[in-house]
């Protein structure tokens, strides 16, 4: 993967980029994402921003060896941090991080949103608490995405805020609009997990070290509700 050839997960994020946007990918690594949708005419301008000192090295030098200092500014910052009001920022993308790390991002950094971005999220595992933190922030989630690549299921989350929304529990753990779309991959995926569910319920009643009811009991609700969905 570079700036040249996306993987298909940073394909499918930049598919739901509006036209001319002014993106913030956050924990931007390579800096891929951004130059590539610039190369493309697809965004205005952005901000790459990354904590760590050697991938945001390797992004100002992705940036700088094509040409894109005017239009991309890389800022070694943590999390929403790298993000300025002038930056007038009306995307968001936070990708290939734990749902729990994306939420803790987003709560931590929400003095730099102003509220009016759409967020384009692809968590790796972690979607329910990720969602949960969505719906109590008045985020609506405008579309889903479950992809599958190298045998991993990855999903795609895009959301912005528009008032208050109620999700139930389910929606909160399967994701609402992949509920209703039920597709081929979406129900493999969780036919998968139940056997995965099934097998550490097995093991954990085996378990001879005690294990806290309220584990067990969350994941034979997780079980409940993949059989209740795949019935």
């Amino acid at each position: 993967m570079n700036e040249h050839t996306l993987s298909m997960r940073l394909e499918r994020v930049a598919a739901h980029m509006p036209a001319g946007a002014r993106l913030a990918d956050i924990g931007s690594d390579h800096a891929y994402l951004p130059v590539a949708l610039l190369r493309r005419g697809a965004i205005a301008a952005a901000v790459a921003g990354e904590v760590a000192l050697t991938p945001f090295h390797a992004a100002r030098r992705t940036v700088r060896e094509n040409g894109l200092e005017q239009h991309i500014s890389v800022r070694h910052a943590n999390g929403l941090a790298a993000i300025a009001a002038q930056d007038e920022i009306n995307v968001v993308s936070i990708c290939g991080m734990g749902g729990e790390t994306i939420r803790d991002i987003l709560a931590s950094g929400s003095a730099h949103l102003s509220g009016r971005e759409r967020l384009v999220l692809q968590p790796n595992g972690g979607e329910q608490p990720l969602r949960q933190w969505l719906m109590e922030n008045h985020y609506h989630i405008l579309c889903e995405e479950l992809l599958q690549e190298n045998r991993f299921y990855y999903e795609i989350i895009v959301a912005e805020r528009i008032g208050p929304v109620s999700y139930s529990a389910e929606q909160l753990y399967f994701g609402p609009l992949q509920m209703q779309a039920r597709s081929p991959l979406f129900l493999g995926k969780w036919q998968r997990m139940l056997v995965e569910k099934r097998k550490v319920l097995s093991n954990l009643a085996q378990a001879r070290q005690a294990v806290p009811e309220a584990r067990m009991e969350e994941i034979a609700q997780q079980a409940r509700w993949i059989s209740e969905l795949l019935a």
